[in-house]
């Protein structure tokens, strides 16, 4: 073989193993749903990509839910599955602080997990747009979260139109994100009895949504709920076991979070609380220095015990 035959083998060799790693590296992604998601027929919104101001990468105005999925190496697969569900009011999502990271870290414990990218409100194609659609946001929540107006049709989340729609989508992109992984569990090495959901904020709403109204191949064998407001009022009878995380000076979510463990415990069912005293809200995998950036940790040494 000549010397340029031999380098041109060698480069062609180089190439294909270059592009097999790439394709490794590459997570699998699955549409939700076999068409267009029931619900969102008549949405046109773009789906967009961006960087906050920390370099994080956020999405907005998703109209196609799918599942990302974190393999983890076979040899130290436990058949148990996380779908992970990010947060950001219905209307982003923190997709890597409260998404791909804590894929990343969980599969990497023998966790197969699912990134969900479920739909979002429209928040428009501009910046200018999608400012006046997070002001509004805040001006709910700030409404909401406001103690004078407990027990109070304005302190009452779901007389909210739009968080009503939102989270009504986004629960039933929940449930069937669980009937898909839980149809394929033979296919990904999962057990169908272990196939859990962590949310974040609103898509800890949307886990808690999948706990409250679901079927038998809709519903969680356990779910992470961080940082979660409480909206619900009572507890199935069969609820499976949760865990909470969530730091003592958010105002967002903080005592809601009490108030759902207290509602698990009076039911009779199992829950876990961390209550750290500080972290704000939406801590998720950021490296803050304090106890609350720990809490994927115990969420791990629960998860061991289930």
């Amino acid at each position: 073989m000549s010397k340029i035959m031999k380098r041109y083998t060698f480069v062609t060799f180089l190439f294909l193993a270059i592009c097999t790693l790439n394709v490794r590296g590459q997570e699998e992604i699955i549409p939700l749903w076999p068409g267009v998601a029931p619900g969102s027929e008549s949405w046109t919104q773009e789906e967009l990509q961006y960087l906050n101001a920390q370099k994080q990468t956020m999405v907005r105005n998703v109209v196609l839910p799918s599942l990302t999925i974190y393999k983890p190496d076979s040899a130290i697969s436990t058949g148990t599955a996380v779908i992970v569900a990010p947060g950001g009011g219905f209307r982003f999502l923190s997709w890597q602080n409260e998404g791909t990271e804590v894929a990343k870290w969980l599969s990497s414990k023998g966790i197969t997990t699912f990134v969900l990218k479920y739909r979002l409100l429209d928040t428009g194609a501009s910046p200018e747009e999608f400012r006046a659609a997070m002001a509004a946001l805040f001006k709910t929540i700030s409404r909401i979260s406001n103690p004078k107006n407990a027990g109070t049709p304005e302190g009452d989340i779901s007389q909210d139109p739009l968080m009503t729609l939102a989270t009504g989508i986004g629960q039933e992109d929940g449930k069937q994100a669980i009937r898909v992984v839980r149809s394929r569990c033979e296919e990904w090495g999962i057990d169908p009895q272990q196939i859990g959901i962590l949310g974040f904020s609103a898509g800890g709403m949307l886990a808690l949504g999948t706990l409250l109204d679901a079927d038998l191949q809709s519903r969680p064998d356990f779910a992470g709920l961080i940082y979660t407001p409480w909206s619900a009022t009572e507890v199935p009878a069969d609820a499976p076991p949760i865990f909470l995380a969530v730091a003592g000076d958010d105002a967002i979510a903080s005592t809601g979070s009490l108030e759902m463990y207290k509602a698990w415990k009076a039911a009779g069912a199992q829950a876990e609380l961390h209550l750290y005293s500080r972290g704000g809200h939406g801590f998720g995998m950021q490296k803050t220095g304090l106890p609350s950036e720990k809490w994927i940790e115990r969420f791990w040494e629960w998860l061991e015990i289930q």
